[in-house]
């Protein structure tokens, strides 16, 4: 009879320490009570992301309070109702009267003006509230955030729309106004990162030995590869193109993350540990065939993340700015989520819009219900957790920006009160609510983007 492993395990030798990745006598290793082990769960905090907008009346209920109707957009999440708050008037004023979709997205989470450039010097105006909240407390979990998607990167300059980089609706997340944090479309390379603690690029050769570079800066307290290298990043950052330039911050993310979490291992922080294995495997290699398969087993590995307190924040793209998918596998849809959300108010094309939203909010109930599911202790994973669910445009048609479509679910660890219909005042800044989040997950912040305060009234 095997003695099940603590997660906690590390290997140990002259000089270093090696976590050890998943391992099935760590399924049924119980919380164990010591200085490294926390006391209660952890606050999370989520963004997902749903391109295209909504169909304003099948958005917005009748009623009041927690006696609101679910419209036809909401009703897949019936079963939900009493766990998430319905919030209204809320924007990002700095949208207003630029393109439909591009400079968008990378506002969402950070409120920021974003510049139309050429594409090499791409500016947002912004960090977003997740890179926000990791500078603060990104240090406590072997991952500070974990950024996933289902659209790979799209490069080249939208000249019919107003003159901006199409990239810039590719990342939701930015660790500064210049530098995006990719996000992981490859559900295998996603699970891998929540267990491995090495890249291959990063940490080890093909013989499977340390970095050389990296192994020697390790030896110096004070020194980081990065640090080392500079000069010759910025050199090479020069030279290459705008696919090279995103590539390479990746790299040097990367190479900074395996270093953090070498010093993590050296100075862990208490984590949280869940009883019991979540039923999933380690992914096959590549992109799953079919759009569905792949959504589900990427929202599987973001829960995944959560549950293992391998981290607590993160941000999902459900589809990039002008998603491109095509949906005609779903049942009288022909053609893909953007162009069917110009609908012109055609009852036929329009119809097909509704098919692919409805769809799309099935697959976060799917994702909600899931987490509602897991036991912490007595309260359940999405109790301990702040997910934000919703877009950068009201009317997809139109392009509207007032009055964002926008859900919150969760508890909150009791800090929030689901259940219910919340209307701030018009045009309240939508960055309010992330001065409240992050005040939530101990963060104390004056201001985020263009906020004028916190988002009073969700408790």
């Amino acid at each position: 009879m095997f003695k099940p492993l603590s997660r906690r395990t590390l290997l140990r030798g002259a000089g270093a320490a090696l976590a050890l990745p998943w391992l099935e006598t760590m399924a049924d290793a119980a919380p164990a009570a010591g200085p490294l082990t926390l006391s209660e769960p952890p606050l999370r905090m989520a963004f997902m992301f749903l391109p295209n907008g909504v169909r304003p009346d099948h958005w917005t209920p009748p009623g009041d309070g927690e006696d609101f109707e679910l419209t036809p957009h909401l009703q897949p999440l019936a079963a939900l109702k009493n766990d998430f708050t319905l919030l209204e008037n809320l924007w990002n004023k700095n949208t207003v009267g630029r393109n439909g979709h591009w400079p968008k997205v990378p506002a969402w989470l950070s409120g920021g003006y974003v510049e139309r450039t050429s594409g090499d010097d791409l500016d947002t105006g912004g960090v977003t509230v997740d890179q926000i909240a990791a500078q603060h407390i990104g240090d406590r979990t072997p991952l500070p955030t974990f950024e996933l998607g289902l659209e790979p990167l799209r490069t080249g300059i939208d000249t019919a729309g107003g003159g901006f980089a199409r990239m810039y609706g590719s990342f939701l997340s930015w660790r500064d106004p210049h530098t995006p944090v990719p996000k992981e479309i490859i559900p295998q390379l996603a699970f891998d990162r929540l267990f491995r603690n090495n890249r291959a690029p990063v940490m080890a050769t093909t013989e499977g030995t340390i970095n050389p570079i990296l192994a020697r800066s390790l030896q110096r307290d004070d020194a980081s590869v990065l640090d080392l290298v500079m000069e010759d990043a910025k050199t090479a950052k020069r030279r290459g193109s705008i696919s090279d330039r995103i590539r390479l911050d990746e790299y040097f993310e990367s190479v900074r993350s395996v270093e953090q979490r070498i010093e993590a291992s050296m100075r862990p922080q208490k984590r949280w540990i869940n009883k019991g294995k979540f039923p999933l495997e380690r992914p096959a290699a590549g992109i799953p065939e079919t759009h569905a398969e792949h959504l589900r087993l990427m929202l599987d590995i973001f829960i995944l993340a959560f549950w293992t307190d391998t981290t607590r924040i993160g941000t999902f793209m459900v589809g990039d700015a002008q998603s491109a998918v095509d949906y005609s596998w779903l049942p009288g849809v022909k053609g893909s989520w953007h162009t069917l959300s110009h609908h012109a108010d055609v009852p036929a094309t329009r119809d097909q819009y509704e098919a692919i939203l409805n769809w799309n909010i099935g697959q976060v109930a799917y994702f909600l219900n899931r987490i509602k599911g897991l036991d912490e202790g007595g309260t359940s994973l999405l109790d301990n957790s702040m997910i934000m669910v919703g877009g950068t445009l009201k009317d997809g048609n139109r392009h509207t920006e007032e009055n964002l479509p926008l859900l919150l679910a969760g508890k909150g660890k009791g800090t929030l009160r689901p259940g219910r219909r919340f209307r701030a005042p018009a045009k309240t800044p939508l960055c309010n609510l992330y001065v409240s989040l992050l005040d939530r997950m101990g963060v104390k912040v004056d201001s985020v983007g263009d906020s004028t305060g916190p988002l009073q009234g969700l408790a």
